[in-house]
């Protein structure tokens, strides 16, 4: 009887320990003995049940003791396998294609069925990626700008005072350094994010280096805090300089509204490279033929509004139209457009009380130092020092602004380009008999021309290691031929009432990334103390400026 027990309980823990081992085994490639196993072992239970040697309840209970083992078991993660080197083995089941394929479908499916629920919408992760554009530059600088040893000093004379000027702080002096050399690194980096919304509808947002007191630079002064005060690892500020929406139901027709890129074709002779337009501007690009296409594009731009009886409404209403021709196989190209650039509201006017009870009329009209650069023909608009703490300028001229301008790239040696550009403005606003009867002085001099002539041999755009180009470029801007405010910024210390010459290059040394090398020789055209019966100052400004920039984009 003993007997008997012994080998029930044996045979007991011995089919327990082999059920319980069946689900570990079945980790391993041996499916076929492990059912061979599970049908003996099972076969085995029912024949000691047929012959009494074990219970059904008994042999019930051995099953689900062994159900339970398993399930402590794999719960727990399995010794790791050892090969002969020592090292554990990692097994990577196979999963066919066919699985693959079915999975990935599945997943999708599920993942945009969570976009939508949660207000996605309608758009999937894929398609959303697909509609955003992220790319950017950015640029470090050095440059070290040398005035001329003989440039007018200031103030070494009393213009102070004087109702005209083309170059002056709120007392008439000159409003930059006219002697000392000085050398400086600067930073910039901008952020463009374009959003596809719909099929004609798209989104542009751009984050800047810079800060909002000047629309022609986005240049990050190295060791400079607010205020011209010492930056001392200060962190830099960002600005928003685009944020715009586009509507082109058609590829040859676009409308802007917000603050977007300039929307014309030219130099920096009118618009600085940095310069972006707020308003509203219209493009239609009608093709005449697979060679010959057009262009022409109106815009409307809020300068500042107007508040009654403090300021005036002014604006700029601008209207361009050109023609873009390829000449024979290669991609010789030839562009050629006109345009014309109408400022309202932009003239000073003369205050005509000196009554302080009443709103002063002479800030309706005041040409900021804000956003001024230098160069314009200004005249006093408060006519009331005693009283005016600091003295008020207004431009003397009206602005209307022709511009004529022409590109040729010559691409029969390609890769090597040679392109010509010759960009021409008259300012049809300018006239010396409203410049006399609005600023009450007769000034003789200052202009109402400016024209730039440039050269470029090399690649068109540095993109790759070993791509260079260089260029050679002559400008002469008269005082009034643009607005100071949106032209270079850089040649002459940026402005008009200068010329001279500007030779650079660039080397590429990586992809996208690129050296370039700019020396700028200006020297100033008219007197910064306009020339009247009453003011015979001439003044004398020159100056070189040589830049290093290494540039990169994405």
């Amino acid at each position: 009887m003993k007997s008997r027990k012994l080998v029930t309980k044996t045979l007991a823990a011995s089919m327990v320990a082999c059920l319980s081992a069946l689900p570990l085994a079945a980790h391993s490639d041996e499916r076929e003995d492990l059912e061979k196993l599970r049908a003996t072992v099972l076969s085995l239970i029912d024949t000691l049940v047929k012959s009494g040697v074990v219970p059904r309840d008994k042999a019930d209970a051995m099953m689900r003791e062994a159900q339970r083992q398993a399930n402590v078991a794999l719960a727990k993660p399995p010794p790791p396998e050892i090969g002969a080197d020592g090292k554990k083995i990692i097994r990577v089941p196979y999963v066919p294609e066919a699985v693959r394929v079915q999975m990935r479908d599945e997943i999708k499916t599920e993942v945009l069925a969570q976009t939508r629920a949660e207000g996605g919408g309608g758009q999937g992760l894929s398609e959303l990626g697909s509609r955003i554009r992220i790319g950017g530059d950015l640029r470090v600088r050095a440059e070290t700008i040398r005035p001329n040893a003989d440039n007018t000093a200031a103030p070494a004379y009393k213009i102070g005072y004087a109702d005209v000027t083309r170059a002056a702080d709120i007392w008439g002096n000159p409003n930059f350094n006219t002697q000392g050399a000085q050398s400086r690194s600067r930073v910039r980096a901008r952020l463009n994010v374009d959003l596809g919304i719909a099929d004609s509808v798209s989104a542009a947002v751009s984050l800047t280096t810079g800060n909002s007191t000047g629309p022609t630079s986005t240049n990050q002064t190295m060791a400079q805090g607010a205020g011209q005060t010492p930056g001392y690892f200060n962190k830099y500020s960002a600005v928003i300089d685009r944020a715009s929406i586009r509507y082109q139901p058609a590829s040859w027709f676009s409308a802007d509204a917000g603050r977007f890129r300039n929307p014309y074709l030219g130099t920096d002779l009118l618009w600085a490279d940095d310069l972006n337009f707020e308003g509203f501007a219209l493009a239609l690009k009608p093709r005449f033929s697979p060679a010959m296409d057009s262009f022409v594009t109106a815009g409307w731009f809020p300068l500042s509004f107007g508040v009654p009886g403090q300021s005036l409404p002014r604006s700029l209403l601008g209207l361009q139209a050109g023609l873009n021709w390829q000449l024979g196989q290669k991609e010789n190209r030839i562009k050629l457009a006109a345009a014309l650039y109408d400022y309202s509201g932009v003239e000073g006017i003369k205050q005509t009380t000196l009554d302080t009870s009443k709103v002063p009329t002479y800030l309706a009209s005041e040409y900021g130092s804000g956003y001024r650069q230098r160069g314009n023909t200004l005249f006093r608009i408060n006519t009331n020092p005693g009283i005016d703490s600091a003295t008020n300028w207004g431009l003397a001229s009206a602005f209307r602004e022709l511009n004529l301008t022409a590109v040729v790239d010559v691409a029969q040696f390609d890769p090597l380009h040679v392109i010509l550009t010759t960009d021409i403005v008259r300012n049809l606003g300018f006239k010396r008999s409203a410049v006399q009867a609005r600023s009450k002085a007769a000034i003789a001099d200052g202009s109402g021309t400016g024209f730039m002539v440039k050269v470029q041999i090399g690649a068109p755009l540095v993109s790759k290691p070993g791509d260079w180009n260089t260029w050679l470029a002559y400008r002469r801007v008269g005082s009034d031929a643009v607005i100071d405010a949106f032209t270079n910024s850089d040649f002459g210390l940026g402005g008009t009432n200068n010329k001279g010459m500007t030779l650079g290059a660039s080397y590429g040394v990586a992809k996208n990334t690129w050296l370039t090398a700019r020396w700028m020789s200006s020297d100033l055209l008219d007197s910064m103390v306009p020339m009247t019966t009453a003011a015979t100052i001439k003044t004398k400004f020159s100056i070189d400026t040589l830049q290093f920039e290494l540039n990169t984009r994405f």
